[in-house]
């Protein structure tokens, strides 16, 4: 645990050069992973990051040094070290802090740590099993379990001492179907800011092992997808990549505050369809992005980022207020403490409409009904992207006429906002790493089944 005291002689060390804000974040995680292949478990790593970064601004301009030597003397090195590179030493500082008490919305029932490894086992085998006997074509299935403890603490020159714990547990299984020299590959990877309980109250394994068997034999007998422009129907759940992907990021300040966004001075301007609402929230019970704090110990909130088509809120960090202008929102995340924290997203979806979603479909015509999607790859400055459709079906006249495979989904993100002209009334989620400036942190995606007008649509 990080003392007061050591955190105080650490950050008046920050400061001595001039330096107008320091921090510290401290973490201790404990981590376990398994994995299953062949029906053989492969791999069983546990593992401890321990360390701490420390971070000195000066205007615009920040510095971030960190060790993995937490003793008073290293922690002190480092504030050194961090204050060398801002400036010349201008005198002494003093630092007190003011313990205060993260409000813990995501009770843990059964720390992972606490659960043996024969069980954790048995619940990665009955993920197997239940993939592996779907259908003889299933050729290869892999599980994994993960699970995090991870113990934060967060100490600013502002006064703040403030301490959080994170427990998150994740599943992940992978079915390949075989055929004639075909492959085709189906995923499920429900996870949660939970224990082990997960696997009682939130996600049922042989269910998740029986979608990925079912979506990899459903692809592996479908023809191939023909390409166009068509409307498209993108189901819920991890559909919501689309937005978080080619949107979402270009609503960070890591990109609106250095003039890298399309959406950048669009505040109040309309950038979707009246039907669109976007939501990032860090407080809804035990989901995967959720938080307490971020990662500079700002309170977790709901940001509202487009209300019925206008661009309301960016996601703001403590530098990119700075360089905006603007409040921070509680978006700072990092993936651990070599990181220097930036905004990130959270559990960002699109809210739940009003349009049935059987209609949805029985109108569009002749188009693609986007049951599942893969990755893809964004530029963020553009919103240009392309995404893989993982199941897709082909609409005929408004009836599901059959699987497609092979699918792509290639636009621009603000243009496909605004195409946007239906909205379902069931929103789900699903759960993903997300990757930027500030490492690999636990996101959720979501949205309803939406409607596109017309979308790029590649395959053969």
């Amino acid at each position: 645990m990080l003392s007061k005291t050591t955190a105080e002689k650490a950050l008046a060390k920050a400061l001595v050069t001039g330096g107008d804000f320091a921090e510290i974040f401290y973490e201790d995680t404990r981590a376990n992973s398994m994995q299953m292949m062949d029906g053989v478990l492969d791999s069983a790593v546990t593992s401890r990051d321990h360390g701490a970064g420390v971070r000195v601004f000066s205007g615009t301009n920040s510095v971030y040094v960190y060790t993995n030597d937490t003793s008073e003397s290293g922690l002190v090195d480092a504030a050194d070290k961090a204050a060398q590179a801002v400036g010349a030493v201008s005198g002494d500082t003093r630092v007190a802090l003011h313990e205060s008490l993260a409000q813990n919305a995501h009770p843990i029932a059964m720390i992972p740590s606490d659960v043996s490894g024969k069980r954790k086992v048995k619940r990665v085998r009955q993920a197997y099993t239940a993939a592996k006997e779907f259908d003889a074509v299933i050729s290869q299935v892999r599980v994994g379990l993960i699970d995090t403890d991870r113990l934060v603490t967060i100490a600013n020159s502002e006064g703040l001492y403030i301490g959080d714990r994170r427990v998150y547990t994740r599943l992940s299984v992978s079915a390949v179907a075989s055929e004639n020299g075909e492959n085709q590959t189906g995923f499920e990877g429900p996870g949660a800011m939970m224990g082990f309980e997960i696997f009682d109250s939130r996600v049922d394994v042989e269910a998740c092992a029986k979608s990925a068997a079912q979506i990899a034999l459903t692809m592996l007998r479908a023809p191939v997808c023909p390409a166009g422009v068509m409307p498209v129907v993108i189901d819920g759940g991890f559909g919501g990549v689309i937005f978080h992907e080619a949107c979402g990021h270009s609503l960070e300040a890591t990109s609106v505050a250095k003039q890298n966004s399309e959406f950048c001075g669009k505040l109040g301007m309309r950038v979707a369809g009246e039907c669109v609402t976007a939501i990032d929230d860090g407080t809804l019970p035990n989901e995967w992005g959720s938080l307490n704090i971020d990662d500079e110990g700002m309170a977790t909130g709901r940001l509202t980022l487009i209300e019925r088509g206008i661009l309301k809120n960016y996601m703001i960090d403590r530098m990119g207020a700075r360089r905006m202008g603007m409040s921070p929102t509680g978006s700072a995340r990092r993936q651990n403490y070599t990181y220097a924290p930036t905004s990130r997203m959270r559990n960002t979806f699109i809210a739940a409409g009003k349009d049935d979603e059987r209609r949805m479909i029985r109108t569009m015509g002749d188009g693609l009904y986007a049951k599942r999607m893969g990755g893809g790859s964004v530029n963020p400055v553009t919103g240009e992207f392309n995404f893989a459709v993982m199941e897709g079906y082909l609409v005929k006249d408004g009836k599901i006429a059959g699987p497609v495979r092979g699918a792509t989904l290639v636009g621009k993100g603000s243009e496909v906002l605004l195409r946007i002209d239906k909205v379902g009334r069931e929103m789900t989620m699903a759960q993903g790493m997300c990757g930027s400036a500030s490492g690999s942190v636990p996101t959720n995606v979501g949205q309803p089944m939406i409607r596109v007008t017309q979308l790029t649509v590649g395959g053969r």
